[in-house]
């Protein structure tokens, strides 16, 4: 493959399904369809010579049913800061061309949308903590979001859960998990409240997912 890029997004997501989602768990959806919404900013990042490090993006996703049934639309959002050669360089990453197939979590994804909205740039207000699994989003026009960890309901202290994956995804390593809430409108409409949400580093590159382990584990070793 041509193309030399580095994608690595500090990467918040809320889904429809409840804290046993079916795409980490190999399990059926929880509400028989599956409707997602991910936002990230760019830690570190660049596709050819265009550098990348420093915007944000979204890809808001909607299927009718599972996932793996396909028929899903699909609307990315890329951050209004971005000069002509980065918005390029964003569409073509986030819409799953620039990879071996279905290497990694956009281009997976991208083979069970058959309707394409256009692509909107606008901005992003992107607030995340993935270690207090905590977010808020604002992309004026198109979607709200907020996020916070779950609660122990016995002593009212934030319940942690994460997840490790070493092998078998196509999309992190490790993630952190919370619940949210988020509200879409304009060419996807979805709103759904109080579920599955994770936090994570989406590390890509040309080849696929860059198995690393993301400084997010580091209580691993405190």
């Amino acid at each position: 493959m041509s193309d030399q890029w580095i994608f690595k997004s500090e990467t918040y997501d809320n889904c429809n399904c409840a804290v046993n989602c079916g795409c980490q768990f190999n399990l059926p959806s929880t509400h028989g369809y599956c409707q997602s919404a991910f936002v990230g900013e760019i830690v570190d990042g660049h596709f050819n010579e265009t550098p990348l490090k420093g915007l944000n993006w979204a890809a808001l996703y909607k299927w009718p049913g599972e996932i793996a049934d396909g028929k899903g639309r699909r609307q990315i959002v890329i951050d209004e800061r971005a000069d002509d050669a980065q918005r390029k360089a964003l569409e073509t990453i986030i819409s799953g061309e620039a990879c071996k197939p279905l290497s990694n979590l956009f281009a997976v994804f991208a083979s069970t949308c058959t309707d394409f909205a256009k692509t909107l740039f606008l901005p992003i207000d992107l607030e995340a903590d993935l270690e207090g699994r905590t977010a808020k989003v604002d992309i004026p026009g198109v979607m709200k979001s907020k996020a916070g960890p779950i609660i122990n309901e016995f002593n009212n202290e934030p319940f942690h859960i994460a997840i490790a994956r070493s092998k078998g995804s196509f999309e992190f390593t490790y993630a952190e998990i919370g619940l949210g809430t988020t509200t879409v409108t304009g060419d996807i409409e979805m709103a759904y409240e109080d579920s599955w949400a994770h936090f994570c580093i989406h590390h890509f590159d040309q080849d696929g997912l860059v198995r690393k382990r993301p400084r997010i584990t580091a209580w691993l070793t405190s």
